[in-house]
Formats: structure tokens, C-alpha cells, sequence
């Protein structure tokens, strides 16, 4: 016993010791961050708020937050003791100005080029990019990386893309759900929206290799909004050493299709690495694009996915609304016919059940941007070089802009639907979400195969969400299926 506890006790050595270097240094800079913030005032009306701890400022606060309760209560919790129109933080070791609101929102966006730029956290940076190949305050880099999404994402190539979805998605459902009684639906909602991504972005389709960028890639975004201290165990150090093993698989992916280019001499794109490649892109350049197109096509799409699910769960009259569109869609098709951009455009009800998921689940918090030059907002002066964040917290359960808004009501979206600014969880403006058509099509081809398929209910209705900071249910959603016209459906 002696000898089993002293073992016990050496294994947690290291981190122990990690532990207490982390504290020393901690209060050490906290000692001379209060001797040298003397100077506080010298910058006159910056926005009310609190910087937290050197260099972790409120980052802990705001991990803490969304874990143990909901996303929105640190953004309330400062709006309320502060501003409801802009708060100072620090985050991610960062000054930022919070900015909150449908007015706030319309300010970040049209400002683009203007007042700010876009900005990505070192976490991210070092997380998923090639660290010396991505320049913050480079515009040339942002507009880059833009030029070659909209190209890709034009409607007239989305049109190609629907049977695509469709087929995957009718294998997917045959493949992971029908041999089953229950699944999780999270983690296969993941492994539909990555395998598809890889198959439209590198034409990768074989599952081990998807796998094998699927791994180190959950590792690595499992990090992104982390306080950014690269120790041994921590889970920033676990993303970055994720990150760089994700950077060398895709290198050797991008220089084999290059190869293979040169070698065909192929005139026609076949994904979105060979128009880059085409383009002349460099290697490395490609391979920090294709990680941010995975960013905005996975885990945003799996999370909404997810919670579509849920809710439909909970809301029958909603769900059989939804199965009447769907259906009547399959009336319209011959001999199993996949569905096409005139199909999608019929789910309009769906997808204002859709938004209203997004609304009341979030897969994204909002976006950061740095400030070019000194400007003004609300009264307050926000100082070149900060950041500033927008975030979809601030508007998503405003009783200002959406009436009793715990309740789940598709209705607000249809007609004109939700005022400007108040719901974007695709961001707006200039910088508005390339992908957003993406997703779109993305989950009502899904949703769609789903409906007319199978029917399910809830293996635990009470079960926990965690904010990540985005929403995860703790067990997956798991659900019990049955095939849509099977009447033992019922026993459940």
C-alpha cells in the first residue's frame, strides 16, 4: 500500500510541480502588473470593465462561466454592472472591448477596413497555423484567404455539391444509425460533417484517413479558446502539438495532389486544394486555409445538427410540421432521385427552425477584430491595437429583440423575420461568413434524410449541456431510433 501510494504520489510530481511555478509566476507578474498599472488613467475613456489577472485577465472567468453555467452569463453579468453598449476585458491575453448589441453589431461589421481588421488569437494562430506564415495585422492575408472562398461557394458550385451531401448523407444514416437501437448523436453528426469536408475540400474518402485528420483535429480545437499556456498537460500544450501534427499531414496531401497536377496536367479543379494549387497558392499557404475552412464547416455544422435533433425531440408539433415539408419534398422526387437546389429551397420552414436552434444554441460565440486607429463608440475611446469581439450573447436572448425569449418558436423567423443586427450567427458585412450557404445545405440535406427515415426520442430527456464555450450535451444526445413506419416505435 505504502509502495502503491508513494508511486501515486511521484506521478504527480510533474504536474504538481507545474502547479506551483505557475502560482509563483502568477503572483509575481501580479505584483508588478499593480506596481506598473499606475498609469491606468493615461488613456481617457476607455469603456468600463476590468482587466482580471495579468495576462490570463478574465479568460478563466469566461471558461468558468460558460462551463458551469451558460455563455451568455459573463456577457450579461458586465453588461448589467457596466454598459449595455461596450464593456472592457481581457482576453486571451488582450485588452478587448466587448461590444454588445444590435448596435454594436452593425458598428463592427460596417467597420471593416475602417475602424477595424480581423484579428486571430495566438491560441488559434498556435494552435492551428503555420505560426510564421500568418501575420495578424496583415490585410493582404485576410483578403487572400476570401478570394478563394467565394469561387467555391458560389451558388451555381453549390449546385453541385447537393446530391454530393445527399448521397453521403444517405450512406452515413445506413452505415452508423440503421444497425443500431441508440446512438450518440453528437460525435456521429461530427463524423458526417468531417468526412464530408474532406471530401469536398481534399476528395479524401477513405475512412482511415479521415480518421486520421479527424483525431489530432478534435485535439486541436478542443484548444482554441483556452488560456493559452503552453505547460505539459494543459490543454493548449495538447492543440498545439495536434495543431503541428495536423500542418504535416496536410502538407503531404497538398504536395502529392500538386504532384499529381503536374504530372495529369489537369486543366479542371476537382476540389478546393486544386484550385488553390492552381491559383498558386503556396503549400503552406493552402494548408492554413484548409484548416480554417474545417473550423467553420465542422464544428459550427455538427453543434447545430445536434441540437436540430434535440429540439425536435422536445417540440412534436414543431417536428411534425417539419416531417410534412420534408415528405412532400419526397412526393416531388422519381425513384429515389437525390435532392437538388430547387428541393432545398423548399425547406423553408425547416430552416426557420433551424435559426431558431442557433438562437437559443449557438455553435459559435462571434468574432475578434483589432482595432487600425484610434475611434470612438458609445461615448468611450477604444485605443489602436486593442481587440474588440462581437458576439451573438448579447442579442440571441434580449428580451429587446426577441419576446420571451426562452421559448422555442421557429415563428420569429418566417416573414421578415428577426430586425437587423440582432441575430448573426454568420456575422454580417463585409466579413459576413462565406460558408454560410455551405452550412445551410449542409444541415437541411442531412435533416431532410433524417426526417423521412427515422423517427427517435430521447434516451435521457434531462440530460447536462456543456458551453465549451459552445454547447456539447455531457452523453453525446443519445437517442433511440426506429425506422419511420415501424409501429413498435410506440413501446418507447
Amino acid at each position: 500500500m505504502k509502495l502503491a501510494a508513494m508511486d501515486a504520489i511521484d506521478s504527480l510530481m510533474p504536474y504538481l510541480l507545474h502547479l506551483v511555478v505557475l502560482y509563483v509566476s502568477v503572483v509575481v507578474i501580479y505584483l508588478l502588473y499593480e506596481y506598473k498599472s499606475s498609469d491606468g488613467g493615461a488613456t481617457p475613456n476607455l469603456p468600463p470593465g476590468r482587466k482580471g489577472l495579468p495576462y490570463i485577465g478574465e479568460t478563466l472567468d469566461y471558461v468558468l462561466a460558460s462551463r458551469w453555467g451558460t455563455p451568455e452569463k459573463f456577457i450579461t453579468d458586465r453588461t448589467t454592472k457596466y454598459s449595455p453598449d461596450v464593456f472592457r476585458t481581457s482576453l486571451l491575453g488582450e485588452d478587448m472591448a466587448i461590444f454588445c448589441g444590435a448596435a454594436g453589431n452593425k458598428f463592427l461589421f460596417s467597420g471593416q477596413n475602417k475602424y477595424v481588421t480581423s484579428w486571430w488569437p495566438d491560441s488559434i494562430k498556435k494552435a492551428l497555423m503555420d505560426p510564421a506564415s500568418v501575420d495578424n495585422s496583415s490585410k493582404e492575408e485576410s483578403t487572400k484567404l476570401r478570394a478563394y472562398l467565394p469561387p467555391f461557394l458560389k451558388p451555381e458550385s453549390l449546385q453541385h455539391y447537393i446530391p454530393v451531401m445527399d448521397i453521403m448523407a444517405k450512406e452515413h444514416l445506413d452505415q452508423h444509425w440503421f444497425p443500431c437501437n441508440e446512438v450518440q448523436v453528437f460525435p456521429l453528426s461530427k463524423k458526417y460533417t468531417f468526412a464530408l469536408a474532406c471530401r469536398l475540400f481534399m476528395s479524401v474518402t477513405d475512412p482511415e484517413e479521415i480518421e486520421n485528420f479527424a483525431k489530432p483535429f478534435a485535439l486541436a480545437t478542443a484548444g482554441l479558446i483556452s488560456v493559452p499556456i503552453d505547460l505539459p498537460g494543459t490543454t493548449f500544450n495538447r492543440a498545439v502539438k495536434a495543431g503541428r501534427q495536423i500542418r504535416q499531414q496536410l502538407l503531404a496531401l497538398i504536395t502529392k495532389k500538386k504532384n499529381e497536377l503536374l504530372e495529369k496536367r489537369k486543366t479542371v479543379a476537382s476540389d478546393l486544394v486544386d484550385s488553390m494549387l492552381m491559383d498558386g497558392m503556396t503549400e503552406v499557404e493552402i494548408g492554413n486555409k484548409i484548416v480554417g475552412f474545417f473550423i467553420a464547416s465542422h464544428d459550427t455544422t455538427s453543434t447545430a445538427i445536434t441540437f436540430l435533433v434535440s429540439y425536435l425531440s422536445d417540440h412534436p408539433d414543431v417536428y411534425s410540421r417539419v416531417l410534412e415539408e420534408q415528405m412532400e419534398v419526397v412526393r416531388c422526387k422519381v425513384g429515389g432521385e437525390p435532392l437538388r437546389w430547387e428541393d432545398i429551397q423548399k425547406m423553408k420552414y425547416t430552416w426557420c427552425v433551424a435559426c431558431e436552434v442557433m438562437r437559443l444554441a449557438p455553435p459559435a460565440n462571434g468574432s475578434f477584430r483589432e482595432a487600425i486607429s484610434d475611434f470612438t463608440y458609445a461615448g468611450y475611446t477604444i485605443p489602436k491595437g486593442w481587440k474588440a469581439f462581437w458576439t451573438v450573447h448579447s442579442t440571441n436572448k434580449n428580451p429587446k429583440y426577441f419576446p420571451d425569449p426562452e421559448r422555442f418558436d421557429p415563428s420569429r423567423f418566417e416573414g421578415d423575420g428577426p430586425a437587423p443586427y440582432t441575430f448573426v450567427p454568420f456575422g454580417g458585412g463585409p466579413r459576413m461568413c462565406p460558408g454560410k450557404e455551405y452550412a445551410r445545405l449542409e444541415i437541411l440535406t442531412f435533416i431532410h434524410n433524417l426526417v423521412v427515415r427515422l423517427k427517435w426520442v430521447k434516451s435521457n430527456p434531462k440530460e447536462k449541456i456543456s458551453y465549451i464555450p459552445s454547447p456539447i450535451p455531457e452523453e453525446g444526445l443519445p437517442i433511440k431510433i426506429q425506422p419511420l413506419l415501424s409501429s413498435t416505435f410506440k413501446a418507447f
